[in-house]
């Protein structure tokens, strides 16, 4: 069933794949302009990005910095919400979609473990996230090299498994909520927000005292805080993605396994 699913996903896959890529290598390559003129590329992205805006892109320090144009431009905030939608995508396949349709009904009148079902669209999904991860990895640090950004490999290697985890993530948020309710309007959404107000809280809230503990809702905060693209893996913010991803597994299996499908 997992290598179903994969052959059922392969042409968005590619298509994703290649989007993704072209995204990043095209932004990359910007850095050898920036490099040569950094006053006035430096000017013209504070100039566009005014206040509040310049918070939600992460601060925009000086972009002539390789390091920091490399988290602006692709690990800030267009590549991971780039996974996180393309997880969601997947997901929503896997339960709520197939159950909308009146298909799944039929796959669950076959002698199907129910419990074995819901892991085995989950290792679907996680191995679709990392054929992208990988594929998207090699154009990053390619780009990154032939740009000269200067930035080491393994702490690209940190930052993207970072998207990994996050993607996986609310991939993960996605699947169970279509697990629980089978309705995949209602899994898009919960993501959308909880995508929305997480990253929010951690750019424009950081200021916010109000606000502030919530960070510690927030998956962007353990996708980001530990700055791996600066100092490498943060391995206990990664661990805690990681933790959640797996309890919310679990909670989609039993979910499912306790619910009438296609009422």
């Amino acid at each position: 069933m997992i290598a179903k699913s994969l052959r059922d996903h392969r042409r968005a896959l590619i298509w994703w794949t290649v989007g993704i890529s072209a995204f990043m290598a095209l932004y990359i390559s910007i850095f050898r302009s920036v490099s040569q003129d950094p006053r006035t590329f430096n000017q013209q992205a504070l100039a566009k990005y005014p206040g509040p805006l310049r918070d939600l892109m992460g601060g925009m320090p000086d972009l002539a910095l390789g390091v920091n144009f490399l988290q602006t431009v692709v690990y800030q905030l267009f590549v991971p919400m780039l996974f996180v939608v393309l997880a969601t995508m997947l997901a929503n396949r896997a339960i709520a979609q197939p159950e909308e349709a009146g298909t799944l009904e039929l796959v669950v009148t076959l002698p199907v473990d129910r419990k074995r079902l819901v892991l085995q669209r989950f290792c679907a999904l996680a191995l679709a996230l990392l054929a992208v991860f990988a594929a998207t990895l090699a154009v990053a640090w390619t780009a990154a090299d032939a740009a000269e950004i200067g930035v080491p490999f393994g702490r690209v290697l940190a930052a993207h498994v970072g998207v990994l985890l996050l993607a996986l993530f609310f991939g993960t948020v996605a699947l169970t909520v279509g697990a629980v309710t089978g309705r995949r309007m209602i899994a898009s959404s919960v993501v959308g927000v909880w995508v929305a107000a997480g990253y929010i809280v951690v750019t424009l809230g950081r200021g916010v005292a109000a606000i502030a503990w919530l960070k510690w809702l927030s998956p962007f905060h353990y996708y980001a805080e530990g700055r791996p693209l600066y100092e490498g893996l943060p391995v206990g913010d990664y661990l805690v993605l990681a933790g959640a991803t797996a309890v919310l597994v679990l909670t989609a299996i039993l979910s499912f396994d306790r619910r009438d499908v296609g009422v």
